[in-house]
Protein backbone atom coordinates (compact mmCIF):
# COMPACT_ATOMS: atom_id res chain seq x y z
CA UNK A 1 0.00 0.00 0.00
CA UNK A 2 1.30 3.45 -0.92
CA UNK A 3 0.91 6.57 1.19
CA UNK A 4 1.37 8.97 -1.72
CA UNK A 5 0.07 9.17 -5.26
CA UNK A 6 1.04 11.02 -8.43
CA UNK A 7 -2.59 11.52 -9.55
CA UNK A 8 -5.13 13.89 -8.04
CA UNK A 9 -8.65 14.94 -9.04
CA UNK A 10 -9.50 18.63 -8.71
CA UNK A 11 -12.79 20.45 -9.36
CA UNK A 12 -12.62 23.93 -10.88
CA UNK A 13 -15.27 26.12 -9.20
CA UNK A 14 -18.02 27.98 -11.04
CA UNK A 15 -20.14 29.16 -8.08
CA UNK A 16 -17.56 29.54 -5.31
CA UNK A 17 -18.60 31.72 -2.36
CA UNK A 18 -18.87 31.49 1.40
CA UNK A 19 -21.25 28.57 1.99
CA UNK A 20 -23.77 29.63 4.61
CA UNK A 21 -24.69 25.98 5.28
CA UNK A 22 -21.17 25.00 6.33
CA UNK A 23 -20.35 28.19 8.27
CA UNK A 24 -22.41 26.97 11.24
CA UNK A 25 -19.56 24.69 12.37
CA UNK A 26 -16.61 25.63 10.15
CA UNK A 27 -15.04 28.39 12.23
CA UNK A 28 -12.32 29.01 9.65
CA UNK A 29 -14.76 30.65 7.23
CA UNK A 30 -15.11 34.41 6.89
CA UNK A 31 -17.10 36.55 4.50
CA UNK A 32 -15.41 38.92 2.05
CA UNK A 33 -16.93 42.28 1.17
CA UNK A 34 -17.08 41.39 -2.51
CA UNK A 35 -19.75 40.31 -4.98
CA UNK A 36 -20.06 36.54 -5.29
CA UNK A 37 -19.00 36.77 -8.93
CA UNK A 38 -15.78 38.53 -7.91
CA UNK A 39 -15.10 35.95 -5.18
CA UNK A 40 -15.62 33.14 -7.69
CA UNK A 41 -13.25 34.78 -10.20
CA UNK A 42 -10.54 35.18 -7.54
CA UNK A 43 -11.01 31.54 -6.48
CA UNK A 44 -10.75 30.41 -10.13
CA UNK A 45 -7.51 32.35 -10.56
CA UNK A 46 -6.06 30.78 -7.40
CA UNK A 47 -7.23 27.34 -8.53
CA UNK A 48 -5.66 27.69 -12.00
CA UNK A 49 -2.33 28.88 -10.58
CA UNK A 50 -2.35 26.01 -8.06
CA UNK A 51 -2.95 23.43 -10.81
CA UNK A 52 -0.17 25.00 -12.87
CA UNK A 53 2.24 24.75 -9.90
CA UNK A 54 1.39 21.09 -9.40
CA UNK A 55 1.71 20.18 -13.07
CA UNK A 56 5.03 22.05 -13.28
CA UNK A 57 6.60 19.47 -10.93
CA UNK A 58 5.04 16.50 -12.74
CA UNK A 59 1.87 15.85 -10.74
CA UNK A 60 -0.89 14.28 -12.86
CA UNK A 61 -3.81 16.65 -12.17
CA UNK A 62 -7.21 15.66 -13.58
CA UNK A 63 -9.36 18.80 -13.67
CA UNK A 64 -13.14 18.74 -14.00
CA UNK A 65 -15.36 21.82 -14.12
CA UNK A 66 -18.10 22.13 -11.56
CA UNK A 67 -21.66 21.99 -12.87
CA UNK A 68 -23.21 25.47 -12.73
CA UNK A 69 -26.75 24.09 -12.39
CA UNK A 70 -25.99 22.45 -9.04
CA UNK A 71 -25.07 25.70 -7.24
CA UNK A 72 -22.39 23.96 -5.18
CA UNK A 73 -20.17 26.65 -3.62
CA UNK A 74 -17.81 24.10 -1.99
CA UNK A 75 -17.25 21.84 -5.00
CA UNK A 76 -13.60 22.95 -4.97
CA UNK A 77 -13.16 20.52 -2.00
CA UNK A 78 -13.86 17.08 -3.55
CA UNK A 79 -11.93 15.07 -0.95
CA UNK A 80 -14.92 15.34 1.40
CA UNK A 81 -17.34 13.28 -0.66
CA UNK A 82 -15.15 10.63 -2.27
CA UNK A 83 -12.01 8.55 -1.72
CA UNK A 84 -10.25 6.26 -4.20
CA UNK A 85 -8.42 3.11 -3.09
CA UNK A 86 -5.70 0.84 -4.49
CA UNK A 87 -7.98 -2.22 -4.72
CA UNK A 88 -10.32 -0.36 -7.08
CA UNK A 89 -12.83 0.60 -4.39
CA UNK A 90 -14.47 4.03 -4.34
CA UNK A 91 -16.10 5.30 -1.13
CA UNK A 92 -18.91 7.87 -1.21
CA UNK A 93 -19.51 9.81 2.00
CA UNK A 94 -22.48 11.46 3.76
CA UNK A 95 -22.18 15.25 3.84
CA UNK A 96 -23.34 17.61 6.59
CA UNK A 97 -24.47 20.49 4.32
CA UNK A 98 -27.39 19.68 2.04
CA UNK A 99 -26.03 21.78 -0.82
CA UNK A 100 -22.75 19.84 -0.69
CA UNK A 101 -24.51 16.54 -1.44
CA UNK A 102 -24.97 17.65 -5.04
CA UNK A 103 -21.17 17.59 -5.43
CA UNK A 104 -21.34 13.80 -5.80
CA UNK A 105 -21.48 13.41 -9.57
CA UNK A 106 -21.32 10.10 -11.39
CA UNK A 107 -19.64 11.70 -14.41
CA UNK A 108 -16.53 12.35 -12.29
CA UNK A 109 -16.13 8.60 -11.78
CA UNK A 110 -16.71 8.08 -15.50
CA UNK A 111 -13.95 10.63 -16.20
CA UNK A 112 -11.48 8.61 -14.12
CA UNK A 113 -12.40 5.46 -16.05
CA UNK A 114 -11.83 7.38 -19.28
CA UNK A 115 -8.39 8.30 -17.91
CA UNK A 116 -7.61 4.58 -17.66
CA UNK A 117 -8.39 3.92 -14.00
CA UNK A 118 -10.28 0.85 -12.84
CA UNK A 119 -13.27 1.08 -10.51
CA UNK A 120 -14.27 -2.34 -9.16
CA UNK A 121 -16.65 -1.49 -6.37
CA UNK A 122 -18.49 1.51 -4.90
CA UNK A 123 -18.97 1.56 -1.13
CA UNK A 124 -21.79 4.02 -0.52
CA UNK A 125 -22.31 5.47 2.97
CA UNK A 126 -24.55 8.32 1.82
CA UNK A 127 -27.82 6.85 3.15
CA UNK A 128 -26.55 7.85 6.63
CA UNK A 129 -27.58 11.42 5.70
CA UNK A 130 -31.21 10.37 6.26
CA UNK A 131 -30.32 9.79 9.93
CA UNK A 132 -28.27 13.01 10.14
CA UNK A 133 -25.05 11.00 10.45
CA UNK A 134 -21.99 12.30 8.60
CA UNK A 135 -18.44 11.29 7.76
CA UNK A 136 -16.80 13.67 5.32
CA UNK A 137 -14.22 11.62 3.48
CA UNK A 138 -10.53 12.36 3.88
CA UNK A 139 -11.50 15.61 5.54
CA UNK A 140 -12.72 13.57 8.52
CA UNK A 141 -10.47 10.53 8.04
CA UNK A 142 -6.68 10.59 7.73
CA UNK A 143 -5.39 7.33 6.32
CA UNK A 144 -2.01 5.82 7.08
CA UNK A 145 -2.30 3.32 4.27
CA UNK A 146 0.94 1.30 4.68
CA UNK A 147 0.38 0.89 8.45
CA UNK A 148 -3.36 0.20 8.15
CA UNK A 149 -4.46 2.96 10.51
CA UNK A 150 -7.13 5.65 10.21
CA UNK A 151 -7.13 8.78 12.38
CA UNK A 152 -10.36 10.67 13.06
CA UNK A 153 -11.19 13.72 15.18
CA UNK A 154 -14.87 13.37 16.05
CA UNK A 155 -17.21 16.27 15.27
CA UNK A 156 -20.64 17.00 13.85
CA UNK A 157 -19.13 15.91 10.52
CA UNK A 158 -17.37 12.78 11.77
CA UNK A 159 -19.59 10.18 13.43
CA UNK A 160 -17.77 7.60 15.58
CA UNK A 161 -19.92 4.58 14.70
CA UNK A 162 -19.81 5.27 10.97
CA UNK A 163 -16.04 5.83 11.15
CA UNK A 164 -15.63 2.42 12.82
CA UNK A 165 -17.84 0.89 10.11
CA UNK A 166 -15.58 2.44 7.47
CA UNK A 167 -12.51 1.01 9.23
CA UNK A 168 -14.07 -2.46 9.27
CA UNK A 169 -15.00 -2.24 5.58
CA UNK A 170 -11.59 -1.00 4.47
CA UNK A 171 -9.48 -2.90 7.03
CA UNK A 172 -8.05 0.02 9.03
CA UNK A 173 -7.35 0.26 12.75
CA UNK A 174 -9.27 3.28 14.14
CA UNK A 175 -7.42 5.97 16.13
CA UNK A 176 -10.16 8.18 17.58
CA UNK A 177 -9.88 11.51 19.41
CA UNK A 178 -11.48 14.95 19.61
CA UNK A 179 -9.76 18.16 18.53
CA UNK A 180 -10.83 21.65 19.58
CA UNK A 181 -10.24 25.26 18.66
CA UNK A 182 -11.00 28.41 20.63
CA UNK A 183 -13.93 30.37 19.21
CA UNK A 184 -15.16 33.40 21.19
CA UNK A 185 -13.39 32.04 24.28
CA UNK A 186 -15.13 28.65 23.93
CA UNK A 187 -13.47 25.32 23.05
CA UNK A 188 -15.43 23.95 20.10
CA UNK A 189 -14.77 20.84 17.97
CA UNK A 190 -12.68 21.34 14.83
CA UNK A 191 -14.86 20.47 11.85
CA UNK A 192 -12.32 18.31 9.95
CA UNK A 193 -9.35 16.25 11.09
CA UNK A 194 -7.28 17.33 8.08
CA UNK A 195 -7.26 20.93 9.28
CA UNK A 196 -5.23 20.05 12.38
CA UNK A 197 -3.21 17.11 11.07
CA UNK A 198 -1.30 15.93 8.00
CA UNK A 199 -0.01 12.36 7.61
CA UNK A 200 2.94 11.80 5.28
CA UNK A 201 5.21 8.82 4.65
CA UNK A 202 7.84 9.52 7.30
CA UNK A 203 6.35 12.37 9.33
CA UNK A 204 3.15 13.92 10.66
CA UNK A 205 2.32 17.59 11.06
CA UNK A 206 -0.14 17.97 13.92
CA UNK A 207 -1.61 20.60 16.23
CA UNK A 208 -1.23 18.68 19.49
CA UNK A 209 -2.55 21.69 21.45
CA UNK A 210 -5.97 21.10 19.89
CA UNK A 211 -6.30 17.65 21.51
CA UNK A 212 -7.39 18.74 24.99
CA UNK A 213 -7.64 15.25 26.49
CA UNK A 214 -4.10 14.25 27.54
CA UNK A 215 -4.75 10.51 27.19
CA UNK A 216 -6.07 10.97 23.66
CA UNK A 217 -3.09 13.18 22.78
CA UNK A 218 -0.64 10.62 24.16
CA UNK A 219 -2.37 7.81 22.26
CA UNK A 220 -2.17 9.67 18.92
CA UNK A 221 1.52 10.49 19.41
CA UNK A 222 2.31 6.90 20.42
CA UNK A 223 0.66 5.54 17.25
CA UNK A 224 2.58 7.98 15.06
CA UNK A 225 5.93 7.29 16.70
CA UNK A 226 5.38 3.52 16.74
CA UNK A 227 5.01 3.70 12.96
CA UNK A 228 8.31 5.58 12.65
CA UNK A 229 6.90 9.02 11.90
CA UNK A 230 8.60 12.20 13.05
CA UNK A 231 5.98 14.28 14.88
CA UNK A 232 6.22 17.95 13.85
CA UNK A 233 3.99 20.02 16.11
CA UNK A 234 2.28 23.23 15.03
CA UNK A 235 0.53 25.82 17.21
CA UNK A 236 -3.17 26.70 17.15
CA UNK A 237 -2.26 30.04 15.54
CA UNK A 238 -0.43 28.17 12.76
CA UNK A 239 -3.39 25.81 12.39
CA UNK A 240 -5.60 28.88 11.85
CA UNK A 241 -3.34 29.69 8.89
CA UNK A 242 -3.98 26.15 7.54
CA UNK A 243 -0.54 24.80 8.46
CA UNK A 244 -2.23 21.46 9.26
CA UNK A 245 -3.98 21.30 5.90
CA UNK A 246 -1.13 19.87 3.83
CA UNK A 247 -0.75 16.81 1.58
CA UNK A 248 2.30 14.88 0.48
CA UNK A 249 2.17 13.87 -3.19
CA UNK A 250 4.51 12.53 -5.86
CA UNK A 251 5.79 14.53 -8.80
CA UNK A 252 8.09 13.62 -11.69
CA UNK A 253 10.70 10.90 -11.09
CA UNK A 254 8.82 9.89 -7.92
CA UNK A 255 9.99 13.03 -6.09
CA UNK A 256 7.91 13.79 -2.99
CA UNK A 257 6.38 17.21 -2.36
CA UNK A 258 4.55 18.56 0.66
CA UNK A 259 1.81 20.76 -0.77
CA UNK A 260 0.39 23.66 1.24
CA UNK A 261 -0.90 27.21 0.87
CA UNK A 262 1.21 30.35 0.94
CA UNK A 263 -0.43 31.35 4.25
CA UNK A 264 0.48 27.99 5.78
CA UNK A 265 4.07 28.29 4.55
CA UNK A 266 4.42 31.83 5.88
CA UNK A 267 3.16 30.75 9.31
CA UNK A 268 5.88 28.10 9.73
CA UNK A 269 9.08 28.81 11.62
CA UNK A 270 12.47 28.33 9.96
CA UNK A 271 13.01 25.35 12.27
CA UNK A 272 9.76 23.70 11.15
CA UNK A 273 10.58 24.33 7.48
CA UNK A 274 14.03 22.80 8.01
CA UNK A 275 12.49 19.70 9.61
CA UNK A 276 9.96 19.28 6.79
CA UNK A 277 12.61 19.84 4.13
CA UNK A 278 14.59 16.90 5.54
CA UNK A 279 11.71 14.67 4.43
CA UNK A 280 10.66 16.15 1.10
CA UNK A 281 10.43 19.30 -1.04
CA UNK A 282 7.84 21.97 -0.19
CA UNK A 283 5.40 23.39 -2.74
CA UNK A 284 3.02 26.22 -1.91
CA UNK A 285 0.44 28.37 -3.68
CA UNK A 286 -1.55 31.49 -2.80
CA UNK A 287 -5.07 30.36 -1.84
CA UNK A 288 -6.22 33.38 0.17
CA UNK A 289 -9.76 33.65 -1.26
CA UNK A 290 -10.38 29.91 -1.10
CA UNK A 291 -9.20 29.81 2.51
CA UNK A 292 -11.10 32.88 3.66
CA UNK A 293 -14.50 32.07 2.15
CA UNK A 294 -14.23 28.29 1.95
CA UNK A 295 -12.60 27.59 5.29
CA UNK A 296 -10.44 24.95 3.62
CA UNK A 297 -7.05 24.98 1.95
CA UNK A 298 -4.62 23.07 -0.28
CA UNK A 299 -5.25 19.59 1.06
CA UNK A 300 -9.05 19.92 0.82
CA UNK A 301 -8.77 20.80 -2.88
CA UNK A 302 -7.05 17.53 -3.84
CA UNK A 303 -8.80 14.15 -4.04
CA UNK A 304 -6.02 11.56 -4.25
CA UNK A 305 -6.48 8.86 -6.89
CA UNK A 306 -5.05 5.51 -5.80
CA UNK A 307 -7.13 3.41 -8.20
CA UNK A 308 -5.32 0.75 -10.27
CA UNK A 309 -4.77 1.38 -13.96
CA UNK A 310 -6.67 -0.88 -16.37
CA UNK A 311 -4.23 -3.49 -17.68
CA UNK A 312 -3.84 -3.34 -21.44
CA UNK A 313 -3.21 -6.82 -22.85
Amino acid sequence: MHQTTNTILMIRPVNFRMNEQTAVNNYFQEDLDLKNSEINKKAQDEFDAFVENLRAVGVNVIVEEDDKLNDTPDSIFPNNWVSFHENGDVALYPMFAENRRKERREELLTRLEEEGFEINNIVDYTSAEEDHIFLEGTGSILLDRPNGKAYCALSARADEELFIEFCEDFDYFPVIFTAFQTVDEQRLPIYHTNVMMCLAETFAVICLDSIDDKKERKNVVEHLKKDGKEVIAITEAQMQQFAGNMLQIRGADDKRYLVMSKAAHESLTSNQIAKLSMHCAILYSDLETVETCGGGSARCMMAEVFLPKVSRN
